[in-house]
């Protein structure tokens, strides 16, 4: 690890700076911790680093987590503070989340990456598709289902979480909105969400990632490394705050249309990494 050039250490700190400043200013705009961005430069990252292939993914995700945790935290905070986080669904949410995030944690240790690749294309391009073109027709209710069914959402955006190295906003947002729910108060209960869910994730991978800590890079602690935590996180956790003055200055329409091309985007990358 401490074998390259200066020069290219200071670019790579460079590039997860300014990535952060985008993850940031994402967390607050769209209730999400901007994981879809962080993982594939941190796999860049850590190829020229010297990670091997086969832990190298499982490095990106658990880094990923944790980065995001100040981040998310940071968003969640603003949204409460203005009102917008719907306190049921964090109730009901929290627990089934975390049980998702163990389970995910285990299986992503073991699953080779293009299975999570493509889920993610699959259920990027559905919410991209539907926050573009579907409007408010698409819809599984004007009211929220009950608590079961409720529960039942909270495991699987805490499994999808911990599959990809995401807080979970994308799974959230299309829940909350699919059944009525304003896109502010969408945003601010992802964001909510994504605090337990990012914290269970990064323990999680810094467990599943402890028997391999001879072959990762110096400064990790299993499959989270602190080093990329230290460069990324700080900035992204700053920028957040300037996302969610966005997402309560648009109008609902250009903040759906927005979360849209930005889901379109993370598909597209998803899909041409797949080749």
């Amino acid at each position: 690890m401490w074998g390259q050039p200066v020069g290219e250490i200071a670019l790579i700190a460079l590039w997860i700076a300014a990535a952060g400043v985008l993850v940031g200013i994402l967390a607050g705009l769209f209730g999400i911790g901007g994981g879809a961005i962080i993982v594939p430069v941190l796999y860049e990252v850590f190829r020229l680093l010297g990670v091997p292939e086969a832990l190298r993914m499982q490095l990106c995700i658990g880094t990923s987590l944790a980065i995001i945790i100040p981040t998310t935290v940071r968003s969640y905070l603003g949204h409460k503070k203005k009102g917008a986080v719907i306190p049921q669904v964090m109730r009901l949410w929290t627990l089934p989340a975390i049980a998702g995030v163990a389970i995910g944690s285990l299986v992503a240790a073991v699953a080779p990456a293009a299975v999570f690749k493509l889920a993610f294309v699959v259920f990027a391009a559905f919410i991209a598709t539907r926050m573009l073109f579907g409007g408010d027709r698409w819809s599984l209710g004007s009211a929220l289902p009950g608590r079961a069914v409720l529960a039942f959402f909270g495991f699987l955006t805490g499994l999808f979480s911990s599959l990809v190295g995401v807080s979970g906003g994308a799974v959230s947002n299309a829940v909350l909105t699919l059944y009525g729910q304003p896109m502010q108060r969408a945003v601010a209960t992802s964001a909510g969400i994504g605090v337990p869910i990012t914290v269970a994730g990064a323990i999680g991978y810094m467990i599943a990632g402890w028997p391999y800590r001879g072959q990762l890079p110096p400064l990790s602690i299993g499959f989270v490394s602190l080093v990329g935590f230290a460069l990324m996180a700080p900035v992204s956790s700053y920028t957040a705050s300037y996302g969610v003055r966005l997402a309560h200055w648009l109008p609902r329409r250009r903040l759906e249309v927005a979360f849209g091309l930005f889901l379109a985007f993370v598909s597209l990358r998803f899909l041409i990494s797949l080749f």
